[in-house]
């Protein structure tokens, strides 16, 4: 079986909703299609539950409003019989109702979560009376019924698996299975989500706890890119990539893969494959378990970092320093990204900042400390970095105009991690497309 995801660009207008329903019916086998809400649906549903949360009922209501009239203009160029029109209008009817309700009683977090949920199982209906139109052998397959979480916020992949699987048995006669990406159950059996992003996630963890085929991840571009190309003018898309590449890239800015997304593939070994549903017959990126050849394969960019240096005389020639140190981030849930030592200081990155005072506050026992904020991580990654002589040569070369705050290299095989002032990322990343791919 194929799991394939579409995003909410994808599905985002009548006609691309259409344009997918033609890609699935040109798939071999049985698929399990993975869908996102409606482009724009999401951030509408978060301003609307943000209104409700801080007591702005009428700014909740004009969103409703205005998205209820965008899903009206929707189904009536979704649908081309009448029977049919009349069911895509119901279903909006119904939804936004609910929206109503739920603005109109007592509003918490556990409401937010269940007002989330609505933009993934509204298009996900929508979608299959689509097909029914059509008549194509579909069912709709709410992700409510198997998918969920545990206490610590993590998937319970073998538990998505054994309520998953018998379904799909008694199901095993239907050719498409539509469900809902990003939503599920938390362990109190509450509506919940995986994040944002997390339909990726989703269509991973079902290839995973189902053993599938192949995992598609469906989006507007063609594949991963070796730069981003929102930034630098020419960019080329990358044919293959393993799990750990991608998973590089995938963390340190790549728009196109949520970063959990590939943890429960790699699990299994379930390949995940890269489309474009504008361009359906352009290759896209395989990701997988096969090694791949050649250098450098792409750059990434992530902002919103902080470098912290803790600089003691303590440090030399002492034995304990660093795990006092990293328990004070340990203490505080703060993830640390790089990290460079000399004999009398230590420097490490963050990007989750929530708790940067009070980490300050317990790093200054240790000696003296300096906060550099508004920096970026450029990742440059690539087929066994590490065991290929003069990479930091290249680097260095390419970003020579530069200030460079920190490098991370050998903790990695495919990674080099370069820290720059956030103000100097475009041009570290033109300047590394330049040097390291020869595209200008």
């Amino acid at each position: 079986m194929l799991v394939v995801k579409f995003g909410g660009t994808s599905v985002g207008k009548p006609e691309r909703m259409k344009k997918i329903a033609e890609l699935v019916l040109g798939m071999p086998g049985r698929k399990m299609v993975v869908l996102s809400a409606l482009s724009g649906t999401t951030n509408a549903l978060v301003r609307m539950g943000d209104h409700l949360l801080a007591g702005r009922i009428p700014g909740a209501h004009q969103e409703i409003a205005d998205l209820e009239k965008h899903y009206q203009q929707f189904v009536g160029e979704l649908f081309q019989s009448p029977a049919y029109l009349a069911i895509g209008q119901e279903i909006v009817s119904r939804y936004f109702s609910l929206l109503r309700l739920l603005a109109a009683g007592r509003f918490d977090d556990r409401s937010y979560r269940e007002l989330l949920a609505q933009g993934e199982l509204i298009s996900t209906e929508l979608f299959y009376h689509h097909l029914q139109e059509r008549k194509i052998n579909a069912r709709l397959l709410p992700a409510l019924h198997f998918m969920s979480i545990d206490e610590n916020q993590e998937p319970e992949l073998d538990k998505i698996g054994e309520r998953l699987k018998p379904l799909l048995e008694t199901l095993k006669d239907v050719n498409v299975l539509v469900t809902q990406g990003y939503i599920c159950r938390n362990h109190s059996n509450e509506i919940d989500n995986l994040k944002r992003g997390g339909s990726d996630y989703t269509a991973s963890l079902i290839g995973a706890a189902i053993r599938a085929e192949e995992i598609q991840i469906w989006t507007d571009i063609d594949g991963m890119h070796n730069n981003d190309p929102r930034v630098v003018k020419k960019t080329m898309p990358i044919a293959e990539l393993t799990f750990d590449e991608a998973s590089e890239l995938a963390y340190f800015g790549a728009k196109i893969l949520h970063p959990s997304t590939i943890v429960p593939a790699q699990k299994y070994g379930v390949p995940v494959r890269l489309k474009n549903t504008m361009d359906e017959k352009a290759p896209g990126t395989i990701i997988s378990n096969k090694g791949t050849q050649g250098g450098y394969k792409a750059v990434a960019a992530k902002d919103g970092i902080m470098a912290i240096n803790i600089k003691s005389s303590r440090m030399l020639l002492a034995y304990g320093f660093l795990r006092r140190v990293f328990e004070v981030f340990e203490n505080h849930k703060t993830p640390i990204d790089m990290i460079s030592t000399s004999e009398v200081a230590v420097s490490v990155t963050i990007d989750e900042t929530k708790n940067l005072e009070a980490i300050v506050a317990e790093l200054k026992n240790f000696g003296t400390i300096e906060v550099d904020k508004d920096q970026s991580i450029i990742c440059v990654v690539g087929h066994m970095l590490s065991e290929k002589p003069g990479v930091l040569a290249d680097v260095f070369k390419a970003l020579a105009p530069l200030k460079i705050r920190m490098v991370s290299y050998g903790g990695s095989h495919n990674n080099i991690s370069i820290l720059v002032p956030t103000p100097q990322k475009e041009q570290a990343l033109v300047l590394l497309n330049e040097g390291l791919f020869h595209l200008k």
